[in-house]
């Protein structure tokens, strides 16, 4: 239950004003399972919903995180999933009550809550098919904050003419753009050069040699010569919450706008 909608119960009358400071104060964070904390308030606070990373956790132990989440907010943003956690949620959830992102290894799961759009668009473009699983982590986390995800994958500088096609695509005219990179880097530093919109560079570990690990990508993207914002190797969670935090941010004052242009027309 949000905060909204549970002080209108008790503006109704609905619920005591006891249950009322008991739930606000679950809001804040819920214990779980001994090993987690769950930060149940933070979208209300931050824009940006609790996620779980699945890394260092055992199945069963992102198993009772889910619940405690699903109840508290009716979905549940879970990364970096390996083939045993996937399965265990498969086998408790089901497919209906779960959408996968490409390869399974990002997962929203629901109680059949769904996201409330917000206008704001956010494009994802994946350098090689290497890269897919971070992009996918980055576009997922965008939907979640309730933006629209347009997604062009393997488009990467080795074939260029690939991006010059897939361009139609971007004709939703997105309010942020990110590019998950891995090897040299360099696709986010052409894809800033060809639109006016903020695009953030996505370095992801892949490739081999004196610039593995997503090093060589990370440094290119940080000395590009066009303008972009750069996060972490591999943080496709922080790409897609800074891109879903401009795409919101510019879908509001979007949304302002058009009010203000109607009520001139009426007046």
């Amino acid at each position: 239950m949000n905060l909204k909608n549970l002080l209108q119960k008790y503006k109704n009358g609905e619920v005591g004003i006891d249950d009322t400071q008991a739930c606000i104060r679950s809001m804040g964070y819920i214990p779980v399972c001994d090993v987690a904390n769950i930060d149940t308030f933070r979208k209300h606070r931050t824009g940006i919903m609790e996620a779980v990373l699945a890394e260092g956790k055992t199945p069963e132990d992102i198993l009772e995180i889910a619940k405690a989440q699903i109840e508290a907010t009716g979905r549940v943003l879970i990364t970096r999933l390996n083939e045993d956690q996937a399965s265990c949620l498969e086998n408790e959830f089901g497919s209906e009550r779960i959408d996968w992102g490409i390869h399974h290894r990002t997962a929203a799961v629901h109680d059949g809550t769904t996201i409330v759009k917000t206008g704001g668009v956010v494009a994802i473009i994946s350098a090689g098919t290497a890269d897919i699983d971070v992009a996918e982590e980055a576009r997922m986390t965008a939907a979640e904050m309730g933006c629209e995800t347009v997604k062009i994958y393997d488009v990467g500088v080795a074939g260029l003419h690939r991006l010059l096609n897939e361009v139609k695509n971007l004709e939703s005219e997105p309010d942020a753009v990110v590019v998950a990179a891995g090897r040299e880097g360099t696709l986010p530093t052409v894809v800033s050069s060809l639109f006016d919109i903020p695009v953030i560079g996505l370095p992801v570990s892949t490739g081999y040699g004196i610039g593995a690990k997503g090093e060589a990508a990370l440094y290119s993207m940080l000395q590009s010569c066009s303008v972009l914002s750069v996060v972490n190797i591999d943080a496709g969670f922080v790409a897609g919450s800074f891109a879903g935090r401009i795409a919101n941010t510019v879908a509001a004052a979007r949304e302002q706008t058009d009010s203000v242009v109607i009520e001139n027309q009426q007046g």
